[in-house]
């Protein structure tokens, strides 16, 4: 049981770290921050069974992680309310073609990155661009300025700050 409850204690401690880290996928991830989540991991399972190298407790550990993913999920989807604090809602980067700097300072995006993103879209130049938005999920959806709708929230609830 205790090593439920140390996984239950290291599970709120990474959510809440990995939510104060922004959204990034894994591909943009500079490598020092890929290898500092590595080892986090590893720092993690040795606080988690605290030494414990046997299959029960690694069973045990990884499973109660996978169970307060799947309540952070169900949460998530069930509840609006939970969602706004456990998700990040999408946040709008470019408005008509102009940067919002508030919001790529925000999620720590520059504009060398952004413009990146950009060209692995297929866009040649920010002018074409009605709408970037970050996704919850670190991934930066375009929306070109012939194919814009007057809001991009469509459904969502995008913070356009």
């Amino acid at each position: 049981m205790d090593i439920v409850a140390r996984a239950s204690v290291m599970f709120l401690v990474v959510y809440v770290v990995l939510r104060l880290m922004g959204k990034r996928e894994l591909g943009q991830m500079a490598p020092f921050e890929l290898v500092t989540l590595i080892v986090t991991g590893d720092l993690i399972q040795q606080g988690v069974t605290h030494q414990d190298f046997s299959l029960t407790g690694a069973t045990l550990a990884i499973v109660t992680f996978a169970t307060w993913s799947l309540i952070m999920s169900a949460l998530s989807h069930r509840f609006p309310k939970a969602r706004a604090v456990l998700q990040s809602p999408p946040l709008v980067l470019v408005r008509d073609g102009q940067f919002l700097g508030a919001n790529m300072d925000k999620e720590g995006i520059d504009k060398d990155e952004f413009g990146a993103q950009l060209r692995l879209a297929g866009i040649a130049s920010l002018d074409q661009v009605a709408w970037a938005i970050l996704e919850p999920e670190g991934k930066i959806s375009f929306i070109r300025k012939d194919d814009a709708p007057t809001d991009p929230r469509v459904g969502e609830d995008a913070q356009v700050a």
